[in-house]
């Protein structure tokens, strides 16, 4: 008698390879994100959470922009083809979808950073504070 586990039969690895791949295509993670920003990056990171939640505290290096605020015209301060990797208060929160939602219909290329503040938080890594930034 099958488990729990193997009571649906897995995919073929062909399958899911591609599932896998199509998965790396539109995530990172906290990891990958503190290692890649440790030389330059090769993407912009943002805060995708209200201002006053990033003062609070955000990921070193990221630029806030509220979920809110994307739009064509603010986007234009980057090359077409920058990689946006957004991100926010974790996986409780759905703003990083919306955000990258709103920047695939700008025609830009994003990855939502998995677990969020939280989740950079879980793995023990810093957070940068910006008392300048208005609520």
């Amino acid at each position: 008698m099958p488990s729990h586990v193997t009571a649906t039969p897995s995919a073929p690895p062909s399958e899911a390879a591609q599932h896998f791949a199509r998965m790396l295509s539109l995530e990172t993670d906290c990891w990958d994100v503190h290692e890649s920003l440790k030389s330059a990056p090769d993407f912009v990171l943002l805060d995708v959470r209200g201002a006053a939640a990033y003062a609070k505290g955000h990921v070193p290096g990221a630029i806030s922009l509220p979920h809110r605020e994307i739009e064509a015209e603010r986007m234009m301060a980057w090359p077409h083809a920058t990689v946006f990797v957004v991100y926010c208060a974790g996986p409780h929160c759905n703003g990083a979808d919306k955000a990258a939602l709103k920047l695939a219909h700008l025609g830009r290329p994003a990855k939502v950073m998995l677990g969020g503040v939280t989740g950079w938080a879980d793995e023990g890594f810093a957070f940068a504070y910006d008392d300048t930034v208005e609520a």
